[in-house]
């Protein structure tokens, strides 16, 4: 291009060539990396880098303003200076690492989550504390940091010449300078309009080849807009009175009745049979504790023995699965018996989060003292804001004496101080004759997978198989202790996971990676059994109420699953912004866009294909995600205690 004899445009253009390589060799080597599962052809392949291409000058539109700005408005004067020149040397060095770094980060952010940077990363750069403790004892640093350092500087010297050659061309005149600034910020603004975080899921096809196909940093700052997500606005809807139609029929139980005529409004008086049964109830939300890795589930590497023993004493549920991919939406799953919302959680809504007719006040509102206790700072997630708004006092890391604590990693202490924690929690409300309801988070099986060290046979920090037999080991030793208490025999334990360990695959949705484990023990209290039945995480507020007899007012989306009339099993599962229904045979998801598809055989083959709104399981789909936005919008999930149930009208 004849413009390009221009000293500015001749420096921008080696910049963005090199951000332009760096992402196109980020792009070859993941896909290489993930080949296998990309299951990518020829046209695909094809795909997977013209789609890139566009997302990657999408985003160098944005990236290339600050600096084609300076360098097109930069006074003659200030550029012909030998000092400004070798700014601008130093300039692209430091860019050079950026690029270096930034690719690095996507590798490990994909060996971590199987995709390109998305909420996740977001959510990290909020947390900055624990993530920087949490990368600091998983990888080598500082080593890495110094080797990016090197490679950027080796990469600054080469282009010495070039870039020496380009800043002694003529410069721009002021009028042209102007003229080219209004192109660029103009084609910024047309990639903003034309171009999306959605594109290429727009296309179809394997969801690890939309996933290369995407930009790592374009996707992070789209993800950093879009922490909410409008359902009315993004997502396929229906007419209100069908969709309060359906959602009832959802939630209806022949013990349920409706407090409102309102067919949006699912708050319902629960009368459960028989004399409630005043019961303590530890439920231990584990942190990424996937099915695949207990040998109830099949593993043959004796991982997790005490989970697997409790099986034959315990309600094993083993037809559960997760409605996220984060803590935060486990939390709100078990917690209020929610659909995933799109965008944050309920949890993470920053003024919003508190209020909701939650399992903690349920129990609260029988004479129980809930507690949260959590491993690390509660500040995390949101989750002393959240839990200490909904009916729970709050136990976290900051609450522990430091004498208290044998160990600590980057999330905070270990499981078994946690479990020590809990156990003189447990002992205080008992001497005080008040039982309780302690719902825990652990750390422990999560990166940089640390624990105290003799306690399994496999080494302290070598990854996530050690993690987890430790995380099995506190449980282990945690039941053996609580046995010797006198509040033993009055107390049901309950242990799920939060979510599983990965959930990315071909699929945006894959349903398999979504299944997690569910233990309700309670040895003279219930009877063992397995239960077979397709369970959601927003099936355990009221399948736990139900089994102790409580009657209660719900806005729960969920219901008692052990219930002999209990309707069909469904899983509702989701990410920040796609969002299913799972039928136990095939899957509805819906995504931005209005978009709508349904997978056949989800467990198996998994076939995709486009559908509708006629489709009776994507109709369902669309019920629980539009109801659960339209309740949260309206204040339908507020907790309103003891109503009487002379409000209560039937169908």
């Amino acid at each position: 291009m004849p413009q390009l004899r221009y000293a500015q445009l001749r420096y921008l253009s080696i910049v963005l060539f090199a951000w332009a390589s760096v992402f196109l060799l980020t792009r070859g080597t993941l896909l290489l990396a993930h080949w296998s599962d990309a299951g990518a052809g020829g046209a695909e392949i094809l795909r997977i880098f013209l789609v890139g291409l566009v997302y990657d000058a999408t985003f160098l539109l944005y990236a290339a303003l600050p600096l084609a700005f300076y360098l097109l408005l930069c006074p003659h004067r200030l550029w012909r200076r030998r000092g400004h020149r070798a700014f601008l040397h130093v300039l692209l060095g430091v860019c050079l690492f950026v690029m270096l770094f930034t690719a690095t980060a996507e590798w490990l952010f994909w060996d971590e989550f199987g995709v390109r940077f998305n909420f996740i990363a977001v959510d990290y750069l909020v947390y900055s504390e624990e993530v920087v403790n949490n990368i600091l004892e998983s990888y080598p640093v500082y080593p890495l940091i110094a080797a990016l350092a090197l490679a950027a500087l080796f990469l600054a010297l080469a282009l010495r010449r070039p870039v020496a050659r380009a800043l002694a061309a003529p410069l721009m005149p002021h009028r042209p300078a102007l003229g080219a600034g209004a192109l660029v910020l103009a084609g910024a603004l047309l990639a903003t309009l034309a171009v999306n975080q959605n594109f290429p899921r727009g296309l179809g096809g394997n969801a690890y080849q939309n996933e290369l196909a995407s930009n790592g940093p374009f996707q992070f700052f789209a993800a950093f807009r879009n922490n909410e997500l409008d359902y009315m606005k993004f997502y396929a809807t229906l007419p209100d009175q069908r969709v309060g139609s359906l959602l009832r029929q959802e939630v209806a139980e022949s013990n349920a009745r409706f407090v409102d005529d309102d067919p949006e409004d699912i708050r319902r008086l629960i009368d459960n049979p028989g004399p409630e049964q005043r019961r303590n109830v530890v439920l231990v939300t584990v942190e990424s504790l996937s099915a695949r890795y207990l040998g109830s589930f099949g593993d043959e590497r004796g991982l997790t023995p005490n989970l697997d023993a409790l099986r034959k004493d315990s309600l094993f549920f083993s037809n559960l699965y997760a409605t996220g991919t984060r803590t935060d939406r486990g939390l709100e799953a078990i917690t209020l018996s929610m659909p995933p919302t799109p965008g944050r959680s309920i949890v993470k809504r920053i003024g919003r989060e508190s209020g909701y007719a939650s399992l903690g006040q349920q129990f609260r509102d029988k004479g129980y003292d809930s507690v949260f206790i959590y491993g690390g700072r509660g500040y995390f997630d949101n989750m002393n804001a959240f839990f200490g708004g909904n009916g729970y006092r709050v136990v976290d890391q900051s609450s522990v004496a430091s004498a208290d604590m044998t160990f600590q990693n980057a999330w905070g202490m270990c499981d078994e101080d946690l479990y020590e924690q809990t156990l003189r929690v447990a002992d205080s409300d008992h001497a005080a004759g008040k039982p309780f309801f302690l719902q825990l988070m652990t750390t422990s099986n999560h990166r940089p997978y640390t624990y105290p060290q003799g306690r399994v046979d496999i080494a302290s920090g070598s990854g996530r198989e050690g993690a987890l037999k430790y995380t099995d080991y506190a449980i282990g030793r945690f039941l053996a202790e609580a046995k010797t208490k006198p509040w033993f025999a009055n107390t049901l334990f309950v242990f799920v996971a939060d979510h599983t360990a990965g959930s990315a695959g071909k699929e945006d949705l894959p349903v398999a990676n979504y299944h997690i484990p569910l233990f309700i023990y309670g040895p003279g209290i219930v009877t063992p059994a397995e239960v077979t039945r397709l369970t959601s995480q927003i099936d355990i507020a009221p399948t736990l109420l139900g089994l102790l007899g409580f009657d209660y007012t719900s806005t729960f989306f969920g219901h008692n699953v052990l219930r002999d009339d209990a309707p069909p099993g469904r899983a509702l599962i989701g990410n920040y912004q796609h969002l299913g229904l799972f039928d136990g045979q095939d899957l509805a998801i819906l995504s931005p866009k209005r978009a709508m598809r349904r997978h056949a055989d989800a467990l198996g083959i998994s076939r995709e294909q486009a559908a509708t709104k006629s489709d009776p399981l994507v109709a369902r789909d669309i019920a629980y995600y539009q109801g659960a936005s339209h309740d949260f919008t309206q204040g339908l999930l507020g907790w309103h205690p003891s109503q009487p149930a002379a409000v209560a009208v039937q169908l």
